[in-house]
């Protein structure tokens, strides 16, 4: 991914099937939108590339099986008729599917690992009815749990500032999760204008960038990587210089993780099946002993 701006040409697809289509979402670029005047949409971009894949009863034309920010660059995967999408659907909603994502945060976070665990609601606070917040926040509403894993694999600076490359792995999807837990570690997302309160407004984007996206379906999983923009060759401004681990073998190490917990939850739902079958053999047996324990005690009476 360039530096460049979004055009209607500039969509890089990641994986394609007769299900499903993954391209990486350009920054600053609306998924959809019911407005007239936006022109520049990842789904008027699918419409323009692909125009034999749209889907006339759907009211964009295209199925997007999750979310990405405005601002948020990276993996957005499309399902490309309702079959898919409810395949996809239950992934998500059954929290099998695992997302990565790169950023820069503004200084150099001290611990190299770190669940966040902060609830996050919605902001009702005046002239911040758009962002969200975390619990204990004044005007904070409706918080709901929200945790997100974050290693760290580089420090380095931007633009002469200290700045942390780190991966986030969010372990729920609450709107603006990862930019909200940032900014409550007292580390905001480098060009995160929001939540900056448009203090953070020199870089050409939000260094935010959905990474990694696997989806288990079956019988094959969707599994597929988004490149790295923030390498020097992209942006200058970022200057490396000390390295604690390579974003492949974190990548892996996340991978492996989700799939161990993925055997487990498998097995946990095996034994819950056996037990459940159990209860109901055993209360089966029981009844079949009181009809039999019934017609001895008639029997008996009737002598």
């Amino acid at each position: 991914m360039s530096s460049e701006p979004a055009s209607i040409e500039s969509l890089r697809v990641l994986y394609q099937s007769d299900d499903y289509i993954v391209v990486d979402k350009h920054w600053d670029v609306r998924i959809d939108s019911k407005m007239w005047y936006e022109k520049q949409t990842v789904q008027l971009q699918l419409l323009h590339h692909f125009p034999h894949l749209a889907d006339p009863s759907t009211y964009y034309g295209f199925r997007f099986c999750h979310q990405l920010d405005f601002s948020t660059s990276g993996a957005l995967c499309v399902a490309l008729n309702k079959a898919a999408a409810g395949r996809a659907y239950r992934c998500f909603k059954d929290r099998t599917v695992t997302k990565a994502y790169l950023s820069l945060l503004r200084g150099w976070v001290e611990n190299e690992t770190r669940t966040l665990d902060f609830a996050v609601g919605k902001n009702s606070m005046e002239g911040k009815t758009h962002m969200m917040c975390i619990e204990g926040t004044e005007g904070c509403e409706n918080p709901k749990p929200s945790q997100t894993e974050l290693i760290v694999l580089e420090y380095g600076v931007y633009d002469g500032d200290p700045v942390t490359k780190v991966l986030l792995q969010p372990l729920t999807g609450r709107t603006h999760q990862l930019r909200v837990h940032c900014s409550a570690i007292g580390h905001p997302i480098v060009g995160d204008f929001t939540y900056s309160l448009g203090a953070d407004d020199s870089p050409y984007r939000m260094m935010l960038h959905a990474y990694l996206l696997r989806i288990p379906l079956e019988p094959q999983q969707l599994l597929v990587t988004a490149g790295d923009p923030f390498i020097p060759t992209v942006d200058p401004k970022w200057v490396p210089q000390r390295s604690l681990r390579t974003l492949e073998a974190t990548v892996e190490a996340v991978l492996e993780h989700s799939k161990t917990k993925e055997k487990e939850r498998e097995v946990a739902r095996s034994e819950g099946e056996k037990r459940k079958q159990s209860k109901q053999h055993r209360t089966g047996e029981s009844e079949e002993q009181r009809r039999v324990c019934q017609e001895w005690l008639s029997e008996w009476a009737g002598d």
